[in-house]
């Protein structure tokens, strides 16, 4: 029975990603020092297919920093020779990854639809965002906002108590297809919101102060092609004139310092910004929709993962937004509201300097048009599993955030504008 129910799981992971084994593959960490390590990282990149995990592609590492990246089975021996001929201090965070792509799964939740402690398909957010809005008439409504480049509807829900002019914070999930712990916190924090309201002071204020617009998935393409065709895309599925390679990277698709730096013009990159801003009907979608509800919309937050930060503008320069020491001092407080529950330690700061410089984000946009409160998340973990973190850290990792993001729109409700 047991070999039967392993075989079943081996099964179920392997036809979530249509013919990827991952079988041999491993994640390295590599310590890179000075612009010499950085070079032979990117003749190793050049020359071997390398998926870059953290940072996003190899234009972004900077000296005294770590590189994390994925290498094909066939070309573990020619990149681990690299490393060691070049004495590049290295460490693999996953040795084998077909294991942990499978052990993914772990959930002890038995549900075969929707589970908030699970990573859920598209159609079955999509079923469930539809559901949640029909059973919480009072404080849920669900509106369109847009379609994505393959058709399908960008769906919004709006969270709140009915009331005429309240302020808004607005959260999204799911910008880049692999980061699955995100789609999951758009959903958790809709659970907790009905759960909870009514019972729990703080939630309970806030929803009756403020609309939250909670976009559960905004890149919805990509996000099925990870369940569908290779687990570890990260782009939109749109194509381009002059162009085979596919999508674009909607973080470096905004208004803000578009394409000036860490991001690439090339549209085979991973972090490609697009043939011109807003060039894609998602990010088009959400710009349309803060743009028409500005006047209200009072903080913006955006959920990525991984790396266990909290970062705010800039990204795109290295400069520092007007209410530079308000950011930190509330992003200062959220991090250690994050951590009161299972000591998990976040980092924060300006996104430049804190992560790398990468313009054209949605963070940046949203504060250059006004919204004061601007951050990005960067959830759990710091590389032990990456974008494969196990679903038996869904409900700590969703737990954890609430928190901070509690605080932080508790300290908006105090300081609107």
């Amino acid at each position: 029975m047991l070999a039967l129910l392993v075989l079943a799981t081996v099964a179920l992971a392997s036809a979530h990603h249509g013919g990827e084994h991952f079988e041999g593959e491993k994640v390295f960490r590599v310590n890179v020092e000075d612009e010499n390590d950085i070079n032979i990282i990117r003749n190793l990149a050049s020359t071997t297919q390398i998926d870059f995990w953290k940072p996003d592609s190899v234009t972004q590492i900077k000296p005294h920093s770590t590189v994390d990246f994925r290498v094909k089975a066939e070309d573990i021996v020619t990149v681990e020779n690299v490393l060691k001929q070049n004495e590049l201090q290295h460490e693999v965070l996953i040795s084998n990854l077909r294991n942990v792509v499978e052990a993914q799964f772990d959930s002890r939740a038995r549900a075969t639809g929707h589970s908030y402690e699970k990573y859920n398909k598209w159609e079955t957010i999509e079923a469930w965002t539809q559901q949640v809005a029909t059973e919480n008439p009072a404080l849920i409504s669900r509106s369109v906002i847009g379609t994505t480049f393959e058709g399908r509807d960008i769906y919004l829900l709006k969270v709140g108590k009915a009331g005429q002019n309240k302020p808004a914070i607005f959260i999204d999930c799911g910008f880049h297809a692999r980061e699955w712990i995100s789609p999951a916190f758009c959903q958790w924090f809709v659970r907790e919101a009905v759960r909870t309201y009514g019972s729990e002071i703080q939630i309970t204020e806030l929803l009756n102060k403020l609309d939250f617009y909670i976009l559960p998935v905004l890149n919805i393409d990509g996000y099925v092609y990870t369940w569908t065709k290779s687990r570890f895309w990260r782009k939109t599925r749109s194509t381009h004139a002059g162009s085979s390679c596919v999508g674009t990277d909607p973080n470096r698709n905004f208004d803000a310092g578009w394409c000036e730096t860490g991001a690439s013009r090339n549209p085979c990159d991973e972090t490609y910004c697009g043939p011109a801003a807003e060039s894609e009907k998602e990010t088009k979608a959400l710009a349309d929709f803060i743009r028409n509800k500005l006047s209200s919309i009072k903080a913006y937050l955006t959920i990525h993962s991984y790396s266990q930060m909290l970062i705010y503008p800039y990204s795109y320069a290295y400069k520092l937004g007007e209410n530079n020491d308000e950011l930190n001092a509330l992003a200062k407080a959220a991090v250690k509201e994050l951590a009161s529950l299972h000591s998990t330690k976040y980092t924060y700061g300006p996104g430049a300097t804190t992560i790398y410089p990468a313009a054209g984000g949605s963070d940046d946009w949203a504060y250059d048009q006004g919204i004061r409160y601007a951050f990005t998340f960067e959830l759990r973990d710091t590389g032990r599993y990456g974008f494969v973190l196990p679903e038996s850290q869904i409900q700590a990792t969703c737990e954890e955030t609430l928190l901070a993001i509690k605080y932080i729109a508790s300290y908006v409700l105090e300081h609107l504008y």
